[in-house]
């Protein structure tokens, strides 16, 4: 295998039709190789579904370097072991074989824990070149890589970046109001809280504007519902780009409330970047 390509899952279905024409377009808008996966309980069923991608693809995007796979077993470990290595990973947002009948969001929270690259659903009605900007939502400084992602997928489709920050303050102790005018230590301690988590995204989009000259960067911050403003912000934009967040669970570990609600509920393909744990 290249050491740049692109993965897509499909299993015949029209999601994963849609899957794969946006896995080969941005396959094609990085000059890679192309992917295509088919995780099935018997390989003898695999044939027709991957030549039926291969036509599709060889009429659309005839440049394009594709190498087609069918493997035994669930679609989320396919996938995973596939995922290592890949410039991206791409799925639909329903319908992954041998599991019909179940709602994909339940897939996708999986992979999105578990999958070794930037996993690509595709959502939304949006067609994969239209010409609307990217969308970060940005939550800490562990997001540096997410940030990275989104500035390097703006640069690859020529399309201004819009950042959106969530800032939340964490828990001041409680105290008795003051009558000085000045601030007393529990707020003093809340402003430098909120001078910090601000300078945060500050500092990464200025160092990341600097690498990345040519992109018109537009952000703001939010104190309240990012989950929220993120899901309205997807209406307009092409892909929205957030990390993975991962959060300990009794029953294993979980991306966060915001890429959650995303993968569920976004008007335009989510990007959930991996990140540290």
């Amino acid at each position: 295998m290249t050491l740049h390509h692109v993965v897509v899952g499909v299993d015949g279905s029209l999601v994963s039709v849609r899957a794969l024409d946006w896995a080969a377009d941005e396959a094609s808008r990085r000059g890679v190789e192309l992917v295509v996966v088919y995780a099935v309980p018997d390989s003898d069923e695999a044939g027709p579904v991957l030549a039926s991608a291969v036509t599709r693809l060889t009429a659309r995007h005839p440049e394009l370097s594709v190498v087609t796979k069918d493997a035994v077993g669930g679609p989320v470990r396919t996938l995973v072991r596939e995922s290592e290595g890949a410039d991206l990973t791409v799925v639909g947002t329903r319908g992954m074989g041998g599991l019909a009948g179940l709602l994909f969001g339940s897939v996708s929270l999986r992979l999105a824990v578990h999958v070794r690259s930037p996993l690509l659903v595709v959502r939304g009605d949006h067609p994969c070149d239209d010409g609307r900007p990217v969308l970060l939502g940005l939550e800490g400084d562990s997001d540096q890589d997410t940030a990275l992602y989104a500035f390097q997928e703006a640069e690859r489709r020529g399309v201004p970046l819009h950042v959106l920050h969530s800032w939340t303050h964490r828990h001041v102790t409680p105290e008795l109001p003051s009558l000085a005018p000045a601030m007393s230590p529990g707020q003093e301690q809340l402003a430098q809280q909120g001078r910090a988590e601000e300078s945060v995204p500050r500092f990464t989009l200025a160092r990341l504007s600097e690498q990345h000259p040519g992109i018109q960067v537009e952000s703001r911050t939010v104190r309240t519902g990012p989950a929220h403003t993120l899901l309205e912000a997807t209406r307009d934009c092409a892909v929205v780009v957030v990390g993975a967040r991962h959060r300990t669970h009794r029953f294993g570990p979980r991306v966060g409330p915001v890429a959650h609600t995303l993968l569920h509920r976004s008007h335009c393909p989510v990007v959930v970047v991996p990140t540290a744990k």
